[in-house]
């Protein structure tokens, strides 16, 4: 195999067994800082050796042996620790191994999901640390996908590593009483980056898909870890109908192209059928009222509909009625006036609209006013509509939604 080819090799394989590596180097060190290093050294040794010796049959056991191997010889050049290495040792063993069963790797996968999204840690940290660990994304990837400067990404990994440590978080699954608050906070970064790719906030793009991708693909692990909770598969069904309709989002300029004006033929119907089948099984388990559930039972009746015209909004507003009792969020409600302007007309909306207008989150968020001058020129009241238009194009920090803004602004 030629040296192009071996890299290559390796590069897949890297993405399919980092998370999986790191997962079971840090149960055995208690460490996702020291697991990581300890994986990137064996990453390093395949870089090495692959090229002359070629790619191994199991190349996933053959970098747990060398990143065990690596974590003996570290315990045993410091002292300290010497006791450790009779019992790492024992547990260890320097013969190259079997892989380990699958049940085993599902455990120590979902250990990780809740140690790197660990609450403890920043939102910023979190998000960092999936992708790091879990996403097998490189510093720089991250600091390209979220347009922030590389040094700020890794400030954010060596911080979130050392709040692990000094804080002695445990690598764990939490009991069955913290699960629930737990899982919160691993949905919402799967989440938070899932959006991250979906609508861009800042930068010349409209979205970044492979942000997007990343978050499909952890999402879908850990339904598969966690078959049992509805709101994994409400947040997964929600991430493959909002998915579904990438291809239709961008112009052929990449400029956006918004829900009610994109051509449907394009939305790609396996997405929507995932998305659909997640969406019945969250709903099986009982989970048909969860934030997740509620959020992706809205985008399933646009994915249902052929034509905007078939779009269910009566039921669309019925559905954010009840996500509104759950989350009491103004962001929330913002999306409840859309929906009752596309059911009971724009006058009705803007009534909500103006009744959440000076609340403090929002001051900032220029969907309010993109919003309200949807609806005060569909009203007729096109000068006031062209001053929200202004507004919110002044605030977004998006090139593209800036200037479909400023086009909508110089229409009235």
């Amino acid at each position: 195999m030629a040296s192009s080819d071996t890299h290559r090799a390796i590069e897949a394989v890297w993405r399919i067994e980092a998370a999986r590596l790191i997962a079971g180097l840090a149960r055995l060190v208690r460490d996702v800082g020291l697991a990581e290093e300890l994986a990137q050294d064996a990453l390093v040794a395949a870089l090495e050796q692959w090229p002359e010796s070629g790619v191994p049959r199991n190349p996933g056991a053959w970098l747990m042996t060398v990143s065990k191997r690596r974590a003996i010889d570290l315990i045993r050049r410091n002292e300290r620790l010497e006791r450790n290495l009779i019992e790492l040792g024992h547990r260890l063993g320097t013969e190259e191994e079997e892989p380990p069963e699958a049940g085993e790797i599902e455990d120590d996968l979902l250990r990780l999901v809740f140690t790197a999204c660990h609450p403890a840690l920043s939102v910023e940290g979190r998000v960092a640390m999936t992708l790091r660990v879990l996403g097998g994304l490189s510093t720089d990837e991250i600091a390209r996908a979220f347009l922030v400067p590389e040094p700020t990404v890794a400030q954010r990994i060596v911080r979130a590593k050392r709040t692990l440590a000094d804080k002695r978080i445990p690598f764990e699954v939490p009991q069955a009483s913290e699960l629930a608050g737990r899982l919160a906070s691993v949905l919402e970064v799967i989440y938070l980056i899932f959006n991250e790719g979906y609508s861009a906030t800042a930068g010349d793009d409209w979205m970044r898909p492979a942000l997007c991708e990343d978050a499909l693909r952890l999402g879908r692990v850990l339904a598969g870890l966690m078959p049992k909770e509805p709101e994994v598969h409400g947040l997964v069904a929600l991430m493959e109908i909002q998915a579904s309709r990438s291809a239709a989002r961008v112009g052929p300029s990449g400029e956006p192209i918004l829900l009610l004006e994109q051509n449907r033929a394009r939305w790609d119907r396996l997405l929507i059928r995932r998305g659909l089948a997640a969406l019945d099984r969250a709903e099986e388990l009982g989970g048909a009222h969860g934030p997740y559930a509620l959020q992706a039972a809205i985008a399933a009746c646009h994915a249902r509909a052929l034509t905007p015209e078939d779009t269910d909004w009566v039921r669309i507003a019925h559905l954010y009625e009840a996500l509104a009792k759950l989350s009491r969020s103004p962001v929330v409600e913002l999306n409840r006036a859309v929906a009752l302007a596309m059911a009971y007309g724009p006058a009705v909306g803007l009534g909500l609209l103006d009744q959440i207008a000076g609340e403090p989150s929002l001051k900032d968020y220029h969907l309010l006013p993109s919003v309200r001058g949807d609806l005060l020129f569909k009203l007729g009241r096109t000068e006031e509509a062209r001053a929200e238009f202004e507004r919110a194009a002044a605030m977004t920090r998006n090139a593209r939604e800036r200037a479909l803004l400023e086009e909508r602004a110089a229409a009235c």
